[in-house]
């Protein structure tokens, strides 16, 4: 019986765990800020669930990261988000 080849597991997990664990934080935080700047004058209920979005949104971020190919790609698309959301969200901040 011949068994199947599976390509090797690639060694870049670890650029793709951190990636996903401080650049998955922090693009969590932005779209959370950029969440509350939706509904103006929020009451504690919805400020607390602002906070609470932040945990799945963030595990959501480091779950998708092994999508990509290698950890540098990971790094430079979440990058990328970051600068996106959190620009939006200094942009809004600044001229809301």
């Amino acid at each position: 019986m011949a068994r199947a080849k599976h390509p090797p597991i690639k060694r870049d997990w670890l650029g793709k765990s951190l990636a996903g664990l401080l650049l998955g934080f922090t693009l969590a935080l932005a779209l959370s800020g950029l969440a509350g700047l939706l509904r103006p004058g929020l009451d504690g209920a919805e400020a607390q669930l602002l906070m609470w979005m932040v945990p799945p949104v963030w595990v959501a971020v480091l779950g998708g990261v092994f999508m990509f190919p290698d950890g540098w790609r990971a790094w430079a698309w979440l990058s990328l988000a970051n600068l996106v959301a959190w620009g939006l969200l200094t942009t809004c901040l600044h001229w809301g």
